[in-house]
């Protein structure tokens, strides 16, 4: 597909996942070798790792947390969003365990401070997670961040075995996908949402 189609038709996505076909390492191990080239602060570009979970017990027991938080959460801010989109969460939380692999992003170290550090550690870190979700797409596959599983933090880093100076960023689920022809997402006109040279002031 041309670039154009691949970054306008990268969905989240969480029905349309193949639960029953297992993803190769040798085509995910391509995916990340792309999302490596990913810009990244150089501070932190030593500190930047991925966690890949294959495990099927090991994955039993993310889904635990993981599903806590999911399930609490659409019970708290369910009506914010559209039916759909809340089925939709719903059906990869039932789903958890049957995942073929996740792939983790994290960064050694702990964030700090005010925005500026906040945005120079977190915003190194999602460049790469955003271009291995270009690249799975690239392949046939899709993916879905999570991030259910950081209000436990440090229970998942123990099921993980993350050490205590490692701060996890996200968490993707990928498997390949059961349909194709994804298209662009309904979003707001360009004009309503861009402004020049003051806030609020149109173009």
């Amino acid at each position: 597909m041309d670039t154009d189609t691949l970054l306008t038709t990268t969905r989240s996505v969480r029905r349309k996942l193949d639960l029953d076909r297992a993803v190769e390492p040798e085509v995910l191990d391509d995916c990340l070798r792309i999302a490596q080239q990913a810009p990244i602060a150089g501070v932190f570009l030593s500190g930047f790792r991925w966690l890949l979970i294959r495990d099927q017990e090991v994955k039993n027991q993310l889904a635990r947390p993981i599903r806590e938080i999911g399930l609490a959460s659409q019970e708290k801010y369910g009506h914010l969003v559209e039916p759909r989109t809340l089925a939709s969460g719903r059906h990869l939380i039932d789903v958890l365990e049957r995942v073929p692999v996740y792939v983790a992003a994290c960064l050694h170290g702990r964030p700090t401070g005010g925005n500026l550090e906040l945005s120079g550690f977190y915003g190194s870190a999602y460049p790469a997670v955003w271009s291995l979700q270009l690249a799975l797409h690239s392949r046939g596959l899709g993916s879905s961040i999570i991030g259910y599983h950081l209000s436990k933090e440090e229970e998942v880093a123990e099921i993980l075995g993350i050490p205590d100076d490692v701060t996890q960023i996200a968490l993707l689920a990928v498997a390949y996908t059961t349909a194709t022809g994804f298209r662009p997402a309904a979003r707001p006109p360009l004009e309503e949402i861009t402004y020049l040279d003051h806030w609020g002031q149109s173009r």
